[in-house]
């Protein structure tokens, strides 16, 4: 009997360890595939930005662009700064970080008030520098690209998430700001 029972103790200790390694490469596979299926940060060379009058004095619409084959995401709320002041622009309606999904081809739309209109308050300057996502260096647009040609008056300044249509994004910022 003791040599069966000692066969007996190293197959359960095998079958045991079979298992074990079955369930932890099902577990890592899960895994694996799972974060797979969840779209990674766009790479900024796959992105385009791009800046243009808001129609209305001190407003600017800003948009990006997957230019890439993947879908990936980006912060949902744009980081658009100033040249030579501190801080960005401040998302309305109060928002914190997430992430904004773009499938290949597909774009994004914000628009961002730099002032209220007619007040005298604040700094010009002659750029801003928008970002799809905090950790991207972003591109910087003249005063003239965003149909401010006196400089760009800062006081203040505020910005949408973004959205999926230009016209979203001039609505959010109407309500967020009237």
């Amino acid at each position: 009997m003791r040599p069966s029972s000692t066969l007996t103790v190293a197959l359960t200790a095998a079958a045991t360890l079979a298992l074990t390694a079955t369930a932890a490469s099902t577990t890592a596979g899960a895994a694996t595939h799972g974060a797979s299926a969840r779209p990674a940060h766009c790479q900024e060379k796959a992105l385009r930005l791009s800046a243009a009058p808001g129609g209305k004095h001190n407003v600017a619409r800003i948009a990006v662009t997957n230019r890439g084959g993947r879908t990936c995401v980006v912060d949902r709320i744009p980081t658009i700064t100033f040249r030579g002041l501190d801080g960005s622009a401040q998302p309305v309606p109060p928002a914190t970080s997430g992430s904004y999904v773009l499938s290949p081809g597909e774009r994004g739309y914000a628009a961002v008030r730099t002032a209220e209109r007619g007040t005298t308050r604040g700094h010009v300057v002659r750029s801003l520098s928008v970002a799809a996502d905090p950790a991207h260096y972003g591109v910087t647009f003249g005063a003239a690209t965003v149909g401010m040609d006196r400089g760009i008056r800062v006081w203040e300044p505020v910005t949408t998430l973004w959205h999926t249509s230009r016209g979203a994004a001039d609505r959010a910022l109407a309500r967020a700001t009237h």
